[in-house]
């Protein structure tokens, strides 16, 4: 069984279900983000959170096996992203990535941001109310240059 198959599986299981992603990480007892970051197959799940998404989306033992192995990390859309919402973020970083990098830099020193170490929360907003905004927050840890 693959990532691949697991992933449909899943997402199947999830609407059959009527489940939302915050249902999802909370049968695990992680984030939405990190639930769908899981049955997307990009991270690896410990035992305990592929047992909980076993149970949560009904899948078999087999699948519940790969889940806990380590992925094969590769971009799941083309380069650059085709799927409009993908682009988007894709091309807001194009756009405003030397700013945040300088004054990221001008914070921090010179470092990069932690896709590893990273926390990811989206939220819905109001502003002006009635119109809907997404919240987009990226906490990473901040990894300084080594000096040697």
């Amino acid at each position: 069984m693959t990532r691949d198959n697991i992933r449909q599986l899943a997402l199947d299981a999830k609407v059959r279900a009527g489940l939302s992603w915050p249902q999802v990480g909370e049968a695990i007892g992680r984030s939405p983000v990190y639930a769908a970051y899981l049955v997307y197959g990009v991270g690896q799940a410990t035992a305990e959170e592929a047992a909980g998404l076993g149970k949560a989306l009904a899948l078999p033992a087999e699948a519940v096996a790969v889940l806990q192995q380590v992925p094969h990390r590769t971009p799941a859309q083309p380069w650059p992203p085709t799927d409009p919402f993908i682009y988007r973020l894709y091309e807001a970083v194009m756009l405003y990535g030397p700013a945040f990098k300088d004054v990221a830099h001008e914070i921090f020193g010179d470092g990069i941001m932690s896709a590893i170490d990273m926390a990811v929360d989206i939220r819905k907003v109001e502003d002006p109310p009635g119109v809907p905004r997404m919240v987009l927050a990226l906490n990473g840890k901040w990894l300084t240059y080594k000096k040697f």
